[in-house]
């Protein structure tokens, strides 16, 4: 049965038709532009492999590959192209001749008009309802001029609007920057683009430059080109997911830490950990991590920097069995490749784990890694303000760590973020009776009071745990304290 009672023609590449507000118009002329390698190809048999799927006869015309390379991609991504009729526009045996070549007698007018008629000659055999013409660099070498140019890509338009077809033109811009001539006479415009990295695999976007009549996802949205196909990972707009949930007060496990908390973070609240390497703002994470498990909730675990073979043995040699959670379907980990994942592609991960798996704690370790996957510190911003936003509307309470540059003394982190995030907490290390020691402050919580000072911490096998207010230290979150006291408040040594 044909699918004619939609009014568009869906492209079949995830997250794609989501941008275009739900597909191609039909009987209307598009045009999909980009360099090679960005993915034309894939996206153009995708929409013919959705045609046919829905009982509509679907034709590709090519006049750049030959019909073998094309079903030979299409099998590289699982596709036999069974109903996709190809088309190979071959150019006339006389070119190959030496003598024809330099006869004054071949005019490119004959060889663009034979072209356009042999275009005009499949259409007419196949009648379909999907055609992708592949590619438009070739007619417009052969139309020589801009106005030849424009006058046949017009004509075509029109011819293909009588036939009621829906059409994707390709474009692999080889020509000129400056040339702009089927924008202007295209429904649509979607244009696809490569960027390479210093270190790391290509990264590709696409934009929707123009679709008459029709809201779209502005903006750039990343996609991928995996198995199966090209996959598009639209732009998130948090505005768009509002849910509502009960902000309620969650506690830790930790008697001492609820106490400088105020009593705990609010669900749908995010918290941000701060200090240099080493202090513990993984291992802290972990505790509010196994407290939303123990409460019966599900979550989610994000690791850009630390291999998980040795953050599971850590945390379990502080009596949390991550693996244990894992197995038992309540916590979702990822290994996450900063140099191999794109931004969208992260926050399509994230939401994932809230809206299938329904995850309702979420830890990002680190935004120093997800740093690395964003093309500037700018952007970061932009991406972390969409995905809080978003995150904090599903009710879903979220904990990242920042990893400051330094050891003691003056910290700079690299990226300054404290702004977005509702708790902020600072560890630092500081230097007492002969002993490298951990402080912890929490310096920021826009939900609610909270304690003001300074204490010493430690986390071990027994959890965390906190000592008195440091009283007789100043100077304890520059790192190089002055003791004005006896010191008797500081932590003893764990018993082993």
């Amino acid at each position: 049965m044909v699918e004619r009672a939609s009014k568009e023609a869906k492209i079949g590449v995830v997250g794609l038709d989501d941008v275009l507000g739900g597909g191609l118009e039909r009987e209307r002329v598009f045009l999909l532009e980009g360099s090679p390698g960005t993915g034309k190809t894939t996206i153009a048999m995708q929409f013919l492999i959705t045609g046919a799927a829905a009982g509509e006869r679907v034709l590709y015309i090519t006049l750049s590959e030959t019909e073998e390379e094309l079903r030979t991609g299409g099998l590289s991504h699982g596709w036999d192209l069974e109903g996709v009729t190809v088309f190979e526009l071959v150019p006339p045996e006389n070119l190959l001749d030496e003598d024809q070549q330099q006869s004054l007698l071949y005019s490119s007018d004959l060889e663009l008009g034979e072209t356009i008629k042999r275009i005009l000659d499949a259409f007419e055999r196949v009648r379909p309802q999907r055609v992708v013409l592949d590619s438009l660099s070739e007619i417009r070498l052969l139309a020589q001029s801009s106005l030849r140019y424009r006058r046949q890509i017009l004509s075509l338009k029109h011819y293909f609007a009588q036939q009621k077809a829906t059409v994707l033109l390709l474009d692999d811009l080889t020509s000129e920057a400056t040339d702009r001539t089927v924008h202007s006479v295209a429904h649509g415009v979607i244009r696809l683009e490569e960027m390479a990295p210093e270190y790391g695999a290509e990264r590709r976007r696409l934009r929707v430059l123009k679709y008459r009549g029709r809201g779209f996802r502005g903006g750039f949205h990343d996609l991928a080109i995996q198995q199966g196909g090209v996959r598009v990972f639209p732009r998130l707009v948090s505005a768009e997911h509002r849910t509502s949930f009960v902000r309620d007060v969650l506690p830790t496990e930790a008697t001492e830490l609820n106490a400088l908390l105020g009593g705990g973070v609010e669900r749908g609240s995010s918290t941000l950990i701060l200090g240099p390497s080493g202090t513990g703002k993984s291992l802290l994470t972990l505790t509010f991590l196994q407290g939303a498990i123990h409460r019966g909730e599900k979550a989610a675990l994000f690791v850009f920097d630390e291999e998980l073979g040795l953050l599971f043995n850590r945390a379990l040699a502080l009596g949390i069995d991550l693996r244990a959670m894992v197995e038992s379907g309540s916590l979702t980990v990822e290994q996450v490749d900063a140099a191999e994942l794109t931004p969208g592609e992260f926050s399509e991960r994230v939401r994932r784990t809230v809206e299938e798996g329904r995850a309702r704690t979420i830890v990002i370790d680190s935004l120093n890694g997800y740093e690395a996957a964003m093309p500037g510190e700018h952007a970061l911003v932009l991406h972390m303000h969409e995905l809080l936003q978003y995150l904090n509307r599903q009710g879903a309470t979220t904990f990242l760590t920042v990893a400051q540059h330094g050891l003691v003394g003056e910290m700079k982190a690299p990226v300054d973020v404290t702004y977005l995030a509702d708790t902020v907490i600072l560890l630092r290390y500081f230097e007492a009776l002969g002993r490298v020691r951990r402080a912890i402050s929490v310096i920021k919580k826009r939900t609610g009071a909270h304690e003001d000072t300074i204490r010493e911490f430690r986390i071990g096998g027994r959890g965390i745990h906190l000592g008195e207010p440091l009283v007789e230290f100043q100077g304890v979150l520059r790192g190089v304290p002055t003791l004005v006291g006896d010191g008797a408040g500081l932590l003893r040594a764990e018993p082993k």
